[in-house]
């Protein structure tokens, strides 16, 4: 896979979950942090404002979408005036993909699709370590136009599901996730605000480096073989990725191996020697040894604890 995919896979536990819900003012909702998940919320009707715990409060309006990677709190309010309420119950957490709901008074109505995803931080990839506390996509003609897809597509098989809509919705929410993150780091970039690794990223030698070492980590890769994928010298392609990613070459590609090898032992029971081969270690023996350095903990020891008992290895520092 490539690099946004193989980060999303290797975070991703369970199913996400959405609501469509109707909001009648006056309403106002807190929806308190949740370390371990990201949200989103999208404004399909109406308008509203989000209230940050501090900063000033931003007017939204129909087609925005906000996103929260880190499971920070927040509330949203037809206006900054209007009393906000604790949660009682937030559809999206209590649905079991997908949910619908009216709540506040009688009003106009605002109407957004809600939505969560659980997020793993013990196997937090830098790249989402990377991200603000809040993305915010503003609706605008021709701005965002794959968000704006999958949102349309999201909220209507949410207001009418019909057959399949369980797989249909998952998708979608997937879907939806990989749009925003593309959509905020392409914005970053013609801002020319990025670092760290939406630099790495934006950087089209060593984006295609990552991308290569992502889509075929078994592949015996050298700094040399890499540099020269990308028609840089040796030397300066280690300077550059050592520089953006923040560590060497091949660290980085021995821990995303560890990483995978982490993620294939806890959703999957193909045995030792073929999750070595994947993961591009020459024999079991290899794979255990380089696996127990990192984790702690042997392979079949981590597989057995149900992968609670050691975190994902966090990179190196470059140097």
């Amino acid at each position: 896979m490539d690099v946004l995919s193989d980060v999303i896979a290797v975070m991703r536990t369970g199913r996400p979950r959405s609501a469509r819900v109707e909001w009648r003012a006056p309403w106002g909702q807190r929806f308190p942090a949740a370390p371990g998940s990201a949200g989103f919320q999208v404004l399909l009707r109406g308008s509203c404002w989000l209230l940050p715990p501090q900063g000033t409060p931003t007017a939204l309006s129909a087609g925005d979408v906000v996103f929260f990677p880190h499971g920070h709190g927040y509330a949203l309010a037809d206006h900054p005036a209007t009393p906000v309420a604790e949660p009682e119950c937030d559809p999206a957490d209590h649905a079991d993909l997908f949910a619908s709901a009216s709540v506040g008074g009688e009003g106009p109505a605002t109407v957004l699709l809600c939505g969560g995803y659980r997020l793993d931080p013990s196997r937090a990839h830098p790249l989402l370590r990377d991200l603000p506390e809040l993305i915010h996509l503003p609706a605008g003609p021709g701005l965002h136009p794959e968000v704006r897809a999958a949102v349309d597509l999201l909220g209507a098989e949410i207001a009418q599901p019909g057959l399949g809509a369980d797989t249909v919705v998952s998708s979608l929410l997937d879907t939806l996730l990989l749009y925003i993150l593309r959509s905020w780091l392409r914005a970053a970039h013609g801002r020319c605000e990025v670092s760290g690794w939406a630099a790495a990223l934006a950087d089209p030698e060593i984006s295609a480096a990552l991308d290569a070492m992502h889509r075929d980590p078994s592949h015996p890769w050298s700094v040399a073989d890499l540099g020269a994928r990308v028609g840089l010298s040796r030397a300066a392609f280690a300077r550059r990725f050592a520089a953006l990613v923040g560590q060497p070459p091949l660290a980085y590609l021995t821990w995303w191996r560890l990483a995978g090898a982490g993620r294939l032992l806890r959703d999957t029971d193909a045995p030792l020697s073929e999750i070595a081969a994947r993961v591009g270690y020459g024999s079991e023996f290899a794979f255990a040894n380089a696996f127990k350095r990192q984790y702690g903990l042997a392979p079949g020891r981590y597989r057995r604890d149900g992968c609670q008992a050691a975190p994902l290895p966090r990179p190196a520092a470059g140097g």
